[in-house]
């Protein structure tokens, strides 16, 4: 048996996702030391040591890494974090979930969306800026509206949806600022079907499905339709996905070499396929793995720790249909916030006290100033929440909803319209 206790573990991204890393590894008995460019960053809070290094500076990592003879780095939950992973495990030769190449595949969205081609599975329509200045000189057609994003950009930062050339046009322009390599995606918008996630575990080659779920998104009025407000698991397509699209893209990950380590991926419900546009050799965020253990006892953080320590999965497997949680149902809900300056939270008390809500990761406190960027940023906390039956989750929703207030410097609300729960319960 591997002995954990005294090891030493770099992990990547101090944001609130980690901090679940950071508890998992000290209950193995492990020393933590987490990276990031914040100073105030909630894993770091909880880490033996803070490390107020990029994580991008991978040379600088190495050193430390060697310096300080760490054992072993882990990323679970954030998209800067992958590739700096992988290199940084590459030049020390610690254990890593996944290649070059297929880091590659599973961050760029150009290359996933090939790679998806190749072995037959769906995606959205998609065009070129070749294809823009065909339609321009009218050589072709191009059936709007669509979206333009930057081809590795995160958290909906970049993109907009566009409903004539003109658009599209200055969409370019703002996606490849926020692309590292300056390259664009340009793609069918899928306004009108649902959002879904799944997520593989795969362990020595096999690939367990964790998880399936549905994302909600904000309102084009408010300017939050490319926002998740809510995600909730089991997903009500997860029949539909078995059936017709599992197969398939578990084919893919195989083909491409995928042997131990998280893969989740994102993709729009379309008659009875699933068109996917965003990939990750990662979890999607959000507390679902601390969710998850509470359901069903699996704690798969704590699995992943000790892979990047000792290169291997302990465990021989895990639970058939762990997507089914058991029968209960996980909520991620992110209450949005509108222009303003904070002057009051109320209600926060409450939620503390509800014992269905799990996890409560306010982004914003009293004096922060909101601006309106139509993205991530407007997600005043992460609310995560643990029900028994889909009715129950309905009820805690409401709770939420109904308790929760932010009031800006001139008395007025700045949460957006509540979540509609009777989207919980359409299959349409």
């Amino acid at each position: 048996m591997y002995s954990f206790k005294g090891k030493k573990l770099l992990i990547l991204g101090g944001a609130f996702q980690h901090c679940k890393v950071v508890e998992a590894a000290h209950k193995l008995g492990i020393v933590t030391y987490v990276a990031d460019y914040l100073t105030d960053s909630p894993a770091k809070k909880m880490a033996d040591k803070a490390l107020l290094v990029d994580i991008k500076d991978i040379d600088a990592l190495v050193s430390i890494c060697r310096e300080e003879m760490i054992d072993g780095v882990i990323t679970t939950s954030l998209d800067p974090c992958q590739i700096p992973y992988q290199r940084i495990c590459k030049q020390l030769d610690y254990p890593c979930f996944g290649t070059e190449e297929q880091f590659h595949i599973l961050t760029n969205k150009k290359a996933f969306k090939k790679c998806c081609k190749k072995y037959g599975v769906d995606i959205i329509p998609s065009y070129s800026e070749k294809d823009i200045e065909l339609f321009c000189n009218g050589n072709i057609q191009i059936d709007f509206p669509v979206v333009v994003k930057p081809v590795d950009s995160r958290g909906s930062r970049g993109q907009a949806i566009c409903r004539d050339i003109n658009e599209v046009k200055a969409a370019i322009e703002i996606a490849k600022s926020e692309s590292s390599n300056g390259q664009v995606v340009i793609e069918k918008y899928m306004g009108n079907c649902d959002d879904f996630t799944m997520t593989y575990l795969f362990i020595d080659g096999n690939a367990y499905l964790i998880r399936t779920g549905d994302r909600y998104l904000g309102t084009e009025e408010n300017g939050l339709n490319r926002v998740a407000i809510a995600a909730t698991s089991p997903s009500k397509h997860t029949e539909l996905f078995l059936k017709y699209v599992n197969e398939r893209v578990i084919h893919m990950l195989k083909a491409i070499g995928i042997k131990n380590g998280p893969v989740f991926i994102q993709g729009f419900v379309d008659g009875n396929t699933v068109r996917f546009y965003d990939p990750g050799l990662r979890f999607s965020g959000g507390e679902y793995e601390r969710l998850l253990k509470l359901s069903t006892g699996v704690d798969i953080i704590e699995m992943l720790v000790k892979f990047a320590l000792c290169g291997r999965f302990e465990e021989n497997g895990l639970p058939e249909e762990l997507y089914k949680l058991g029968g209960k149902y996980i909520m991620q809900l992110c209450p949005t916030l509108k222009e303003g300056r904070i002057a009051a939270v109320c209600g926060e008390e409450k939620l503390r006290e509800n014992g269905n809500i799990i996890t409560y990761s306010p982004r914003y406190g009293i004096g922060d100033n909101i601006l309106l960027k139509h993205d991530v940023g407007q997600r005043f906390a992460e609310i995560c929440i643990l029900s028994d039956d889909l009715n129950k989750e309905a009820e805690n929703v409401k709770f939420v909803q109904e308790t929760l207030h932010i009031i800006d410097t001139k008395g007025h609300e700045m949460l957006y319209d509540s979540f509609d729960v009777n989207r919980l319960f359409d299959k349409d």
